[in-house]
Parts: structure tokens; sequence; C-alpha cells
């Protein structure tokens, strides 16, 4: 009677392990880092966007900005050329950004300034300074390298990859090490939280709608918030289009005199 108790136990055990399923297998750190890259920065060969960036100082005051941002891809998850032209305001209009992303080594970047017909070549040094006087910084435009931080998966929940983010060198950023919020389904990344010297978090840029355009998932608006000093910035990117065939347009020629898809 005893064994036959045994066996029927052992019966259920069975069944009830197989009605369990399996754990889910979670794909490795260097994974979900490399389709979160390309997810944001490398949908379709090319690209172009319309703009209108809304900048709120500590006070309430607020700023406006237009531009036009054209991408193009000189390899898939590789080097990059990212454009941008300026419509409005008056102060700002025919100004133009240029970066020449590389993946090791540091990227290059130009600003032009038509008040004074000045082609300046922007530092490394500051690629962590202010755009245009907004929450963004240049670095943000065209992406950092995921190459300059060591990345640690530590957390997982129904909606999200949770990634610690430390910077390789230290001495090149202002922050200690970020957060990131890598969403499951499409590895958008969604939230980043940065964190200063003292560990305490200063800034959070946000992914706030994303809708599919052309079959790959797009942000259409975006938000950085200084938690410390107050005030933010919300950028919402209209006429989102991919694979529009540009052409050699990324060139210090075009910086004084725009192409014709960024003035479109």
């Amino acid at each position: 009677m005893k064994r036959s108790i045994l066996l029927s136990g052992l019966f259920i055990l069975c069944i009830l392990w197989k009605a369990v399923p399996a754990a889910e297998e979670l794909p490795n750190v260097k994974d979900i880092v490399d389709r979160a890259n390309r997810v944001a920065y490398y949908a379709g060969d090319d690209g172009k966007a319309k703009v209108s960036m809304t900048i709120t100082d500590s006070q309430g005051r607020v700023r406006t900005r237009e531009f036009v941002i054209l991408r193009k891809d000189v390899s898939d998850g590789g080097e990059q050329n990212f454009y941008v032209y300026f419509n409005k305001p008056s102060d700002v209009r025919k100004m133009v950004f240029m970066v020449h992303k590389k993946i090791e080594g540091d990227d290059d970047r130009w600003l032009y300034l038509p008040a004074l017909d000045l082609v300046k070549r922007i530092a490394a040094s500051d690629k962590r300074t202010s755009f245009v006087g907004s929450h963004f910084l240049y670095e943000d435009v065209s992406g950092r390298s995921i190459h300059e931080d060591e990345h640690t998966l530590i957390g997982t929940d129904e909606k999200y990859y949770i990634l610690n983010n430390i910077p390789k060198d230290p001495s090149t950023v202002e922050f200690s090490s970020y957060k990131i919020w890598i969403d499951r389904k499409s590895f958008m990344p969604m939230k980043a939280e940065y964190r200063d010297r003292d560990g305490k978090a200063y800034r959070i840029v946000e992914a706030l709608e994303v809708e599919d355009v052309q079959g790959h998932p797009t942000v259409v608006k975006s938000r950085v918030k200084d938690i410390i000093n107050g005030g933010e910035t919300v950028s919402i990117f209209d006429d989102v289009t991919y694979d529009i065939g540009l052409g050699d347009i990324f060139t210090e020629r075009y910086l004084r005199r725009a192409p014709k898809e960024a003035r479109k």
C-alpha cells in the first residue's frame, strides 16, 4: 500500500513538472545592448525627421527650436553620419550640426554658425555639453557608443530588461553610472537615469511615445529632465521616413550650403 501511494505521488509530481513551463532563457547582456542600439539608431539604411523642441528652464520660461535631422548608415550597426539643419527661431536659422559617428575613437563633430559664417569643430571633450541650449547633449543626437561602457543586466520585469552601465573612462563624462530600461518586446530603450559621482540621480532621458514607422519602432516624442536644477526639454518627431536614398551630403561642403533634403 505504501509503495502504491509513493508511486502515485511520483506520478503526480511528473505531471505537475510537465505542466510548469520552463523558465524563459534570457538573452545575454551583449545581445540586449546590440539589439537595443540597432533598434534605437539603425532603422533602415537612412532616415529623416522634422523635430520640434520645447525647452523649459527651472523658472518655467519656454524656448523652442525647429530643425530637420538626416541620418545615413555607413555600415549596419557601425559608423553613421548625421546632419541637423535648423529652421527656427531666426537666431539659429540655417545653423548646421554634423556628426561622423565612429565605433572606435572619438566622433567628428562640426557646427556651422551662419551669423559669423564660421565652421567650428566641436572637441571630443564638449560632447557632454548642452545641445543648442537644451537639456539634450551633443552626444544624445547620434547616441553614445556601446563600447564606451561596461554593461550589466541587473533585473527584469514583465516589460523591461534593466541594465546598469559604468563608463570605462570616467574622466571623459560627468556621470558615474546610468540605468537603462529596454522594452523586452521591441528592444527600444525607454528610459535612462544618470547618476552623479555621489550616486545620486540627476538626469532622466525618456521615450514618451513610440510608433511603428515603416515596420520600425520609432520614438516620436522624448523628454530630458534635469532632476537637480529643474527644467526639461521635450522633442516631437514628425514626418519620420526611412530608406529615402540620401546621397553624399555629409561633408563640410554642405555645412554652408544645405542640401535640398534638409530644406524641404
